[in-house]
């Protein structure tokens, strides 16, 4: 497939400035908030380093506890698939609901569905799907847009965009931008898929491998309709989100909201460990390269991700280019170091989004190293020949000069020389993006190795 272009999908959403600004200040404020709750806490970094350890546990003992918690699940009444990629996702659920004779399915807020591209799968065999999430909602209706936020999916959308959105499909007021209005439309509008859905999905934020029980975290309460009005219950789940323990699990309740929106608790912790009485609950265990990953050294910590969105609403590329830019179910820092490693050539321009701060890396709740990640995607892009030929050439020329401390020296002597007569407009123009948002330094009148020789080189002969 054709390589994500970021950095011009992002100029688009930054020429809209109204929408760029409220999306860099709402974002910030989620960040600002998770500073807020972590300061309430004293435990705060106790509870990071323990959730770290315990995921790097699980991690590296994964085989044995996945072969835990499926005798668990199946000792409780679940049904257990495994699927090695998306399309054996999509396919043992399309089997579940053809054998039953499923025609639409509400289904809670899933990033793994959308990483399979379940809907479309279900579509083309008439099964319809249903986003009962809000934020996913908004986006469905939005002729199919995908998702621009991990936990706030159309953050990048203004109330006034809903408005107009919902009066072109669901028939609201378009004049009525009030968010308690808007968020009433999209509920009554939803009310009646579910008491009339034939099957019910959710993801999960946790699987227990000693009770065989997987939990969901919402602020909607969505997810447990979804899973309690229907008779059959659908969970697709990625294999990194197991944990050892029920009593790990408050860890990682503690940290996931902080972390996410600087809420202290999602308002629902929903937990599911057997059917309902008559019903059918089926778990599908999804690999998708997860394994491959494991196996990555400089990687294989990723899978730590607890899907909190803290990278995102810190990060100032993110915060400022939108979501949608990075053209993958998982934007901002996180998405930078999990798209290469599911597809190198398509992702390869991701590890360039990031000024390298490592703001991601330090709120991160579960500790991964992120922006050192990204610095190694970066080195395997290079290393790969997967750089645009205009900017490996700059790079093979940059090794060489600094390389070389005597023709590094030249080199920036008369580069300076050069930029103190050289034309504005080589520089300044709409054929050099660099120039756009930039200005050139003043050239100093001596590099410093001249200064230094002709200064200070005579005491230390």
């Amino acid at each position: 497939m054709k390589p994500v272009d970021q950095s011009a999908a992002a100029d688009v959403f930054i020429a809209d400035v109204q929408h760029e600004r409220f999306h860099d200040h709402h974002l910030w404020d989620l960040r600002k908030g998770r500073d807020q709750e972590r300061d309430h806490i004293p435990e705060w970094e106790t509870l990071r380093q323990l959730a770290s350890d315990i995921k790097a546990h699980t991690l590296t003992h994964l085989a044995d506890y996945l072969e835990e918690f499926e005798r668990n699940a199946t000792a409780n009444g679940v049904q257990v698939h495994w699927a090695q990629n998306a399309q054996e996702h999509n396919r043992i659920v399309g089997e579940i609901f053809e054998a039953r004779q499923v025609k639409t399915v509400i289904k809670s807020k899933s990033m793994l569905t959308d990483e399979c591209q379940m809907r479309p799968y279900l579509a083309e065999r008439g099964i319809t799907v249903i986003e009962s999430d809000l934020g996913e909602r908004i986006q469905q209706l939005d002729d199919d847009q995908p998702p621009s936020h991990i936990v706030v999916p159309a953050v990048h959308k203004l109330r006034g965009d809903v408005a107009k959105l919902f009066a072109r499909t669901i028939h609201s007021d378009p004049n009525n931008d009030d968010p308690k209005v808007l968020s009433e439309a999209g509920r009554q509008s939803l009310r009646p898929h579910f008491l009339a859905t034939d099957a019910g999905m959710t993801g999960a934020n946790y699987l227990i491998a000693e009770t065989g029980s997987f939990v969901v975290c919402t602020n909607e309460g969505n997810a447990d309709i979804s899973a309690n009005l229907p008779p059959l219950h659908v969970a697709s789940v990625g294999i990194e989100k197991l944990i050892p323990r029920i009593e790990d699990l408050g860890v990682f309740i503690r940290l996931l909201s902080r972390s996410a929106l600087g809420s202290p608790i999602t308002q629902y912790t929903s937990h599911f460990r057997a059917p309902r009485d008559g019903g059918e609950m089926h778990i599908v265990l999804v690999d998708n390269g997860r394994s491959a990953r494991l196996g990555m050294t400089d990687f294989w910590t990723s899978l730590k991700c607890i899907r909190c969105g803290a990278c995102m609403n810190t990060c100032p590329v993110y915060r400022r280019s939108g979501g949608l830019s990075y053209g993958s179910v998982y934007p901002g820092p996180i998405g930078v170091i999990l798209n290469p490693a599911i597809d190198l050539h398509r992702y390869r321009a991701l590890p360039y989004a990031s000024t390298m701060n490592g703001s991601c890396t330090s709120v991160c709740p579960v500790k991964i190293n992120i922006h050192e990640q990204i610095y190694q995607w970066r080195r395997i892009i290079s290393e790969k020949q997967e750089l645009p030929l205009l900017r490996r050439t700059a790079l093979d020329v940059a090794a060489k000069v600094l390389a070389s401390p005597v023709l590094y020296r030249r080199v920036i002597a008369g580069l300076d020389q050069v930029s103190r007569d050289f034309p504005r407009a080589l520089i300044y123009n709409p054929l050099n993006a660099w120039g756009l948002q930039r200005e050139m330094p003043e050239a100093p009148q001596a590099t410093f190795h001249q200064w230094w020789a002709k200064n200070r080189g005579a005491d230390h002969e």
